[in-house]
């Protein structure tokens, strides 16, 4: 009986999807209203995301407007990225929040793809995880003669390859927001 790899390869899929949506929230010096996602506001005492109480457009390469449906959440949503670690000083016009992208420099590009790279070993050690989870499961069925030796290597190759593949995955997604960070 060879392993069932499904499980692992769920896993896996998770990892890199959790990997990809915290490269989103890192800014680029371009207007990204992915950047508020982990932003919450103090709404009628419950943390709320920004998104759920306001919209959230971007005008240009370098300007996110975010207009609330309560105009009374206005202070509390410019409360709230001001003590986040956005580093961008909202713009509040009474009925509106403006936040005006600075271009980042050489110094704070290489910064960023630095901090990515760190994030994608990091993804990388969690496949890596999984993989030998994977590999402790086909020990132990094999130690409980559940597995044939052929079938143990088979299971081997499976789950290697599922790793290979989703390791793969990663560095494609982490050269391509290196690329996007790096661009003027």
């Amino acid at each position: 009986m060879k392993l069932d790899t499904r499980d692992y390869e769920t896993r896996m899929k998770k990892s890199v999807a959790a990997y990809a949506d915290n490269l989103s929230t890192i800014r680029a010096g371009r207007a990204n209203p992915d950047v508020l996602k982990k932003i919450s506001v103090d709404y009628y005492g419950s943390p709320t995301p920004i998104s759920s109480i306001a919209e959230i457009k971007v005008a240009d390469a370098r300007t996110i407007v975010i207009t609330a449906w309560d105009k009374s959440a206005i202070r509390g949503i410019e409360k709230a990225i001001l003590t986040s670690d956005l580093g961008i000083n909202p713009q509040n016009d009474g009925s509106c929040i403006r936040l005006s992208f600075p271009p980042t420099t050489e110094e704070r590009r290489r910064e960023l793809s630095k901090q990515i790279s760190r994030m994608g070993e990091d993804a990388k050690v969690a496949i890596r995880n999984i993989r030998r989870d994977a590999n402790d499961k086909i020990k132990a069925m094999k130690k409980d003669s559940e597995m044939t030796e052929d079938e143990a290597k088979a299971s081997d190759k499976t789950v290697q390859e599922l790793t290979d593949k989703y390791i793969k995955e990663i560095d494609v997604i982490t050269a391509n927001k290196t690329k996007e960070i790096m661009e003027i």
